[in-house]
């Protein structure tokens, strides 16, 4: 009755919120041109695509998407080898634990006749597959605890998912350990399938003898060493009435290993039930890693397949606009946390200063999706959430490294206008303040900006990054203003930028750190490294232009 409930409650509550979290798809407005979209056009439009797909020759490229992508996961082979296998272990290990053990009934046993639990292969193989899940846990969690930073942020629910999805296979293994030298259940077995007289006390005793020398079975009534007789008239009733539905258990290598280490204290847990104990804790967890599963970060092994498949059938110039609003939102949910959009970002060095997750790409999603589901988001958040917009320079070098071929730089670019329509469009300099519980925006005009910072000698030498103080090598060639695309741009560069690329490296050469500080090319910057790449002394432009801008808004903070 419990196992019943639990299961009906548990896929009650993942089917509604994976309901939930795909009408969102056909609800959230990522951009302005979806606005005018109503909820059942997009239904509508999506649904003709599908069928028109389906009775098409794309069905040959959604089947090699399913094949590629989806199962074999190619898509993570671009962040390297290490982390495909880590996730491939994780994956396939779960899926292949779930259709031959988790869903036994109605997978396993219609396939293999001859189907139990506890003989091979299927005792084998689900040790198996736990130890792979398992192995694949540990890597992930290394590298989300020792990964060189910049790193995605560990939050709660990263966390969670990777501690429930831990108590599923520990439990499950800790709960055939018990069951192995549980005498209860040995008991049990005995008196509903062995057929042994219960008077016959001579064959209760050569049984039970047998399975504690090869069954790793601990009994209160009997203990080794055993003679030889008693042993083989042990094995000769195991063969008639055990040995179709048993394997050794030492097949269940983790499993018989865990039962080893546990026989010390083996009678004490089978007085108290130990077995069905943790085979509560593991239903559980069981059932509420499934309930959870649609608001956990591993939702994506819906929606990024989903995203992939939409991807790849539509495009900008010829599918409908209800389809590409629907596509954006997908992608909200599509990401697979894996933080290389983090890792490349060129301004993620900021949070070293700026200790802001919404700076870190791999952290807007939650952002984004707060704004657009109505949720009351306080004034503190929606200025981080700004913050974290406006520092990005739109270089699309997360776009470019996404394994999922997410647009990033559409996103964020609509996040920015989402922050513009609730009164926070981006201010030319700008600081964040708290008076009292109020978080207040302070900006600042050109003018201003230059004043705070030549009037309170901002400028500390620049020496500290390996890569900054290159800006002495500069001999004035223009190189790096000639190919700057943010100084083509403008008509009038110098009085829209203040000071050019290669006049910030001549006014640093010559001391005058607060005259560079006043130019608004530190905050035009797209750090699209072109001018580092063209300068013939190997000044690293692009980086001490950061490097500036870093210290810039650090002052800035302070003074406000």
């Amino acid at each position: 009755m419990f196992y019943t409930i639990s299961l009906y409650a548990s896929l009650a509550l993942f089917c509604i919120g994976l309901i939930y979290k795909i009408s969102n798809w056909f609800r959230y407005r990522v951009a302005e041109e979806a606005e005018g979209i109503p909820f059942p056009q997009r239904v509508t439009a999506a649904l003709a695509g599908i069928f028109s797909t389906i009775f098409s020759a794309k069905i040959l490229t959604m089947l090699r998407i399913f094949i590629l992508d989806v199962l074999f996961q190619k898509y993570f082979m671009k962040m390297g080898f290490l982390r495909w296998f880590a996730h491939m272990c994780i994956y396939m290990g779960f899926i292949l634990l779930l259709l031959m053990h988790g869903l036994e009934k109605i997978v396993t046993e219609p396939l293999f006749s001859n189907y139990y639990s506890t003989v091979n292969p299927f005792m084998f193989l689900r040790n198996l597959f736990g130890v792979v899940v398992i192995f694949g846990l540990v890597l992930a969690l290394g590298r989300r605890l020792f990964s060189a930073p910049p790193r995605s942020k560990s939050t709660v629910v990263d966390y969670y998912a990777i501690t429930i999805l831990a108590v599923i296979m520990l439990s499950g293994f800790f709960l055939e350990a018990t069951k192995i030298f549980s005498h209860r259940i040995y008991n049990e077995m005995v008196t509903e399938y062995a057929g042994l007289d219960e008077d016959d006390a001579a064959a209760h005793e050569a049984l039970n003898a047998y399975w504690v020398e090869n069954y790793g079975l601990v009994s209160p009534k009997v203990e080794p060493p055993f003679e030889a007789d008693l042993l083989a008239e042990g094995e000769e009733l195991h063969k008639g009435s055990c040995l179709d539905c048993h394997a050794p258990p030492q097949w269940a290598f983790l499993s018989y290993g865990i039962s080893r280490a546990l026989k010390p204290a083996a009678l004490q847990l089978d007085k108290i039930n130990a077995p069905k104990a943790v085979w509560y804790i593991h239903i559980l967890a069981c059932f509420l890693g499934l309930a959870y599963l649609p608001f956990s970060k591993f939702f994506h092994m819906f929606s990024t397949p989903v995203h992939l498949f939409v991807k790849e059938l539509t495009n900008k110039e010829t599918s409908d606009p209800a389809n590409l609003a629907t596509r954006q939102a997908i992608e909200l949910d599509a990401c697979v946390h894996c933080g290389e959009c983090t890792r490349r970002c060129s301004v993620a060095v900021a949070q070293n200063e700026i200790p802001n997750p919404n700076i870190l790409p791999s952290e807007k999603h939650a952002a984004f999706r707060a704004l657009l589901s109505g949720r009351n988001v306080s004034k503190k958040q929606l200025i981080r959430i700004q913050e974290g917009c406006h520092i990005c320079t739109e270089c699309r070098r997360c776009t470019d490294v996404c394994p999922v071929s997410i647009n990033l730089e559409d996103l964020w670019f609509n996040l920015k206008r989402q922050a513009a329509r609730l009164g926070y469009p981006k201010p030319e300099a700008w600081a964040r303040k708290t008076i009292g519980e109020e978080f207040v925006l302070t900006k600042f005009s050109h003018d201003d900006f230059f004043l705070s910072l030549t009037d309170k000698n901002f400028m500390k030498e620049l020496t500290e990054p390996v890569h900054a103080n290159t800006f002495s090598l500069c001999f004035g060639c223009q190189n790096c203003t000639n190919a700057c695309p943010v100084v083509g741009s403008h008509e009038s560069p110098r009085k829209a930028l203040g000071l050019l690329p290669h006049e910030i490296m001549h006014c640093l050469a010559l001391g005058q750190k607060e005259l560079a500080l006043g130019s608004m090319m530190l905050w035009d910057c797209v750090t699209c490294y072109l001018c580092q790449e063209q300068c013939p002394q190997g000044v690293c432009v692009t980086d001490v232009l950061y490097q500036l801008k870093n210290m810039a808004l650090k002052q800035l903070k302070q003074e406000a």
